[in-house]
């Protein structure tokens, strides 16, 4: 069953990119936003009802509220980025959101890094360049070439204080109690700046309003089903398996949409891939006290 949950929450990561693109179809970035979070508390809110009979809504810890705003950037700039740029682009958050948990472990947390860290950090780097360049001409790339990048940067400065979010309530509170009160107060927050802003990028059809249902059932359950699964599944098979969801976005990206490939985003995605990987690989000394080889 372990297995099945973390397929499922990869395979659900791996079709955001073109859910938030075919959404952008009918509605503005501010609206999929709302979507996004309102759509799955409702999901959410519905499974641990009928799994658990009971849902729990926490405001009283400052750590849901960081997690809570960090998670509204991280999904607002995201899609204003693919609403503007590829449908695949948004497989820069994870490898910049490395980088920045590791600036932010050095200067906040005084934490010491691993060569592996470093290394990881590199690759992460490079893979980024070489996807937001492109192979793009300099003058290009510096007259608005770069603009998704930037937008993708400020999603993963968001997504990165959510991360630090869920490390620091996991020692309060259950995964579903967590995930569902910060999306609920995720969900308010982003509703505020809907009636201000907001305006139709097309016409209402039944694709764009699936994407939206579709997005809220990924952001409702994909996170619940990726930390139930690491009850059984060994940490290393989920760390490659989760990873090679970029794979499939970029895939999908070039059957549903036509996005171009390019060897610069082939090879970007393939240092990406290797330093997430070498970062999240348990040392020997983890594999022995797991018991592993």
């Amino acid at each position: 069953m372990g297995y099945l949950l973390l397929i499922l929450a990869t395979m659900s990561w791996s079709f955001v990119g073109i859910l938030v693109k075919m959404a952008a179809a009918m509605a503005d970035s501010s609206l999929i936003t709302f979507a996004r979070f309102a759509f799955g508390v409702m999901f959410l809110g519905l499974f641990l009802w009928v799994r658990f009979r009971s849902v729990k809504l926490r405001y009283d810890m400052s750590w849901i509220w960081i997690g809570a705003i960090g998670k509204c950037c991280n999904y607002f700039f995201e899609n204003i980025a693919i609403s503007i740029g590829y449908s695949y682009g948004n497989i820069l958050v994870g490898p910049i959101q490395t980088i920045i948990l590791l600036i932010l472990s050095i200067a906040w947390f005084k934490e010491k890094i691993s060569w592996r860290g470093w290394v990881a950090a590199a690759l992460c780097i490079c893979g980024v360049l070489s996807i937001s360049w492109n192979g793009m001409p300099l003058a290009l790339l510096m007259q608005g070439g770069a603009v998704t990048t930037v937008l993708f940067v400020l999603s993963a400065v968001g997504a990165a204080f959510h991360t630090l979010s869920q490390k620091k309530l996991a020692h309060h509170m259950d995964s579903g109690t967590m995930n569902f009160s910060i999306f609920f107060w995720c969900s308010l927050l982003m509703a505020i700046p809907v009636p201000i802003g907001f305006h139709w990028t097309g016409q209402p059809a039944f694709w764009p309003i699936a994407a939206l249902l579709l997005l809220g059932l990924i952001t409702g359950l994909s996170f619940y089903w990726f930390s139930q699964s690491l009850r059984t599944v060994p940490f290393t098979v989920a760390v490659i398996v989760s990873n090679s969801g970029v794979l499939f976005t970029i895939l999908w990206a070039y059957l549903f949409f036509g996005d171009p490939i390019t060897g610069y985003i082939l090879f970007g995605t393939a240092l990406l891939m290797g330093g997430l990987v070498l970062l999240n690989w348990p040392s020997r000394q983890k594999l022995r006290e797991s018991g592993g080889a």
